[in-house]
């Protein structure tokens, strides 16, 4: 017959294996909802401040990026760019939403593929706009056809946090300038005055 004292050391030993199974168990769970609700939260936060269709920033993450960078600039020099795609309305009428929506997509992956460079001055600000103005002309796949767009650019200088909303109607009151000069003229910029760029 089994020692009474034998079993009940046992009985303990496997109870406290089950507990210390379940806490384990418990804890792995937790871990793992913890990582979920992280997941969701970063999910949540990314699309409060991203456009659903393009992936860019919107314009809440502008301001606070522009603030940033305003911040830690140091006295460099930065540049308000405001680009408006010409006659992108036509793209819908004539081709449907879902091809102006392709568009858009397209454009902003180009975007996405110009870095900024850390020094900002004439040379660099001609070279960025040629670039960007040699990236939108490469026609945009839609399906069975390709379209190409064009845009007009607006160029200011931002010379201080405070100065971001005068500098962007600045950048608007070029592009809008530039959009009138039509886009069939090479690219120039007069930065130094808050004229335009125009591709």
């Amino acid at each position: 017959m089994p020692d009474p004292l034998t079993v009940a050391s046992g009985v303990c030993a496997a109870g406290a294996l089950l507990t210390t199974w379940q806490l384990r168990s418990r804890a792995l769970r937790a871990e793992a909802e913890i990582r979920h609700l992280q997941a969701e939260l970063a999910a949540e936060r990314h699309a409060a401040s991203h456009d659903p269709l393009t992936g860019l920033p919107n314009r809440r993450a502008f301001y606070r990026i522009a603030a940033t960078l305003l911040t830690d600039a140091a006295g460099q020099p930065l540049i308000a760019v405001v680009l408006d795609l010409d006659d992108f309305k036509q793209i819908n009428d004539r081709y449907g939403h879902a091809a102006g929506d392709q568009v858009l997509v397209s454009v902003a992956q180009r975007f996405a593929g110009l870095l900024a460079s850390p020094t900002i001055d004439r040379r660099w600000i001609e070279h960025a706009t040629r670039r960007l103005c040699e990236s939108l002309a490469a026609p945009i796949s839609l399906g069975g056809l390709s379209v190409r767009v064009t845009a007009s650019v607006g160029l200011a200088p931002v010379t201080g946090p405070g100065q971001l909303t005068e500098a962007l109607d600045r950048a608007d009151a070029a592009m809008y300038r530039s959009k009138s000069l039509g886009s069939t003229r090479a690219p120039r910029q007069l930065i130094d005055t808050a004229r335009l760029a125009e591709c």
